[in-house]
């Protein structure tokens, strides 16, 4: 799948300048943002752990959100509102 994204024109021609010849946009995206191409993080992990990966950035994120729902409540409750 391919995705189409908008920059400005300053942009572009700052990431132009700083393309090689032998790379694709793509890639000069990926090294100028440190993002790692798949073929370099694949194979890191087994299934297994991949999923006890997923699995606590999960438990992190129903933390995160009991946090943000306790300031809420927490919020209201002083504000009177609900």
């Amino acid at each position: 799948m391919v995705k189409t994204i908008r920059v400005s024109e300053e942009y572009h021609e700052w990431l132009s300048a700083h393309k090689r010849s032998d790379e694709t946009m793509e890639e000069t995206l990926r090294r100028m943002t440190r993002g790692p191409h798949p073929s370099d993080v694949a194979g890191l992990l087994t299934e297994e752990e991949a999923e006890d990966a997923k699995e606590a950035v999960n438990r992190l994120r129903g933390r995160d959100q009991d946090r943000l729902n306790d300031a809420r409540c927490a919020f209201e409750s002083e504000d009177g509102s609900k």
